[in-house]
């Protein structure tokens, strides 16, 4: 019996899962904690990335404690997209770590656009443009307010390359996470000189070389083997995000399955054998971690949106799915906006929350819930829409992150995408992609897209239980609402500016 961990470590915690690769099953799994830094000024979102580590080193401990750890061969990491982690050139931290969902930098966003031309130019150099939550506007943020810290900086790594620093020593990015950098060509997988060159001309210095991600990071640490208690020279692979990640764990590495997240943000993505380049911009023309690319859509507003409502009532989830579930479908012409953290897709990073069509009838808790899961459910929508006018069809979509487990939830999805939904039987998808990365990784069939189709083949399985179909009449409604939603986005899309 082999075993592989995967780990994901997230905005709000790190998770580790062990993964029998013989008999597909995940036969351990721990989560821990970290935090958000309170008290950052509005669109400032950052985190120490020591307490990844740190909280990565609990969670893999843990989960050694109930396995056998002399079968343990692999280890792969998942993590957040886009967070810049900036290193001096002893390893240690600089400043802690500015997240994908920091939207401070929109100002270094056009900087860097008009220095290279202009939005169109832009995606002909690199594929995708540069977003507030990408890492090239990061890194320009700190050689403009933080010029000391700029002058320290010697190595720039996404998060989980920082944790792949912890597990090996080694400096290393592969091609999915690097594509989310806005540093990479994503058509050749190569590091664009333009965009370096737009920051910084010591930023080539500073990112390590892209490798394939069918490559290993290298091998776990000696002291961190015996810490864990796994075996010497235990293989690291190259990992991913958290995106790439979730979609090997929801065994989306063939032209056909299409992923969508229900987290504390929503993406939706597909394999591609080549690169989907959108021209607006709007689709991120992402690689995945598995030799292909990965066409992606990201809206910053979906679980947390709910959530929110959640806490202004007291309620507990079930409280609020039961006063969703009370509400008629379309709210009764209540709209939300779900800005509430700004927004990427569509771009909109002044963007705010708003509640349209309010009444005596529609100004009811019921009412307010299921606008919510349906405003978050729109937004993410409006970004499928696009990805199938690029040329992605859905037969159906595998549900993942925690808005997938609530039945109401999966319902409102099924009818707005208008295609059947079904949630996954294992529920940790990125984690579990880590563990089937790292198989791969340690597999002879290393580098073969047909040796992990067979890997995710083996071990991934969906909850049919879950599955949900389309309502013809509601969904003919939500298409209305659609327009209506997109509409009103456009229309206030000068209020969010002037703000």
């Amino acid at each position: 019996m082999s075993l592989y961990i995967g780990v994901d470590s997230g905005t709000q915690s790190v998770k580790a899962v062990a993964l029998d690769i013989d008999t597909g099953r995940v036969v351990a799994e721990s989560r821990f904690p970290h935090r958000l830094i309170p008290g950052l000024p509005a669109g400032h979102m950052e985190q120490h990335p020591q307490e990844w580590a740190i909280a990565m080193d609990a969670a893999i401990g843990e989960v050694a404690l109930r396995i056998d750890r002399s079968r343990v061969r692999g280890i792969g990491v998942s993590g957040q997209q886009h967070g810049f982690v900036p290193l001096d050139g002893k390893g240690a931290v600089i400043r802690p770590a500015k997240l994908w969902c920091d939207t401070s930098t929109s100002a270094e966003c056009a900087i860097l656009t008009r220095k290279l031309g202009g939005s169109a130019a832009v995606i002909r150099r690199t594929g995708l443009p540069f977003l507030p939550g990408y890492t090239a506007p990061k890194v320009l943020w700190l050689k403009r307010h933080e010029a000391a810290n700029f002058r320290r900086l010697r190595h720039i790594l996404l998060p989980h390359d920082y944790l792949n620093l912890h597990l090996t020593g080694s400096y290393f990015m592969e091609c999915g996470d690097a594509s989310g950098t806005g540093f990479l060509d994503v058509r050749k997988r190569a590091w664009s000189a333009a965009a370096m060159g737009a920051v910084d001309g010591r930023v080539a210095e500073c990112l390590p070389a892209v490798s394939a991600s069918h490559e290993p990071c290298g091998n776990l640490r000696p002291e961190l083997a015996t810490r864990y208690g796994f075996p010497e020279g235990t293989v690291v692979s190259a990992g991913g995000g958290d995106n790439m990640m979730g979609a090997i764990g929801t065994g989306n590495v063939l032209p056909g399955a299409v992923t969508a997240s229900l987290g504390t943000s929503g993406t939706i993505y597909a394999f591609a054998r080549k690169p989907v380049i959108d021209p607006s911009g709007e689709i991120a023309a992402f690689c995945s971690s598995t030799g292909g690319w990965l066409p992606l859509l990201c809206t910053m507003n979906v679980t947390g949106v709910t959530e929110a409502v959640r806490a202004l009532f007291g309620w507990s989830l079930d409280d609020l799915e039961r006063a969703a579930a009370g509400a008629p479908a379309g709210s009764g012409g209540l709209t939300l906006l779900p800005y509430l953290d700004g927004e990427r897709t569509p771009n909109l990073p002044r963007g705010t929350g708003v509640f349209f069509g309010l009444d005596r009838t529609t100004l009811a808790k019921g009412h307010l819930a299921r606008s919510a899961m349906e405003g978050a459910t729109l937004g993410m929508n409006y970004g499928l829409r696009r990805l199938c006018a690029l040329g992605i069809r859905p037969r159906e979509i595998r549900l993942t992150g925690g808005g997938a487990r609530s039945p109401l939830r999966r319902q409102i999805a099924a009818d707005i995408f208008g295609v059947p939904v079904v949630a996954m039987a294992q529920d940790e998808s990125a984690a579990l992609g880590g563990a089937l990365q790292a198989a791969w990784c340690d597999s002879p069939g290393r580098g073969s897209g047909a040796a992990l189709a067979r890997l995710c083949g083996r071990c991934i399985s969906m909850d049919e239980s879950t599955r949900c179909i389309p309502d013809g009449k509601r969904s003919a409604l939500y298409r209305k609402r659609q327009l209506f939603h997109d509409r009103l986005g456009s229309d206030l899309r000068g209020a969010f500016d002037a703000r």
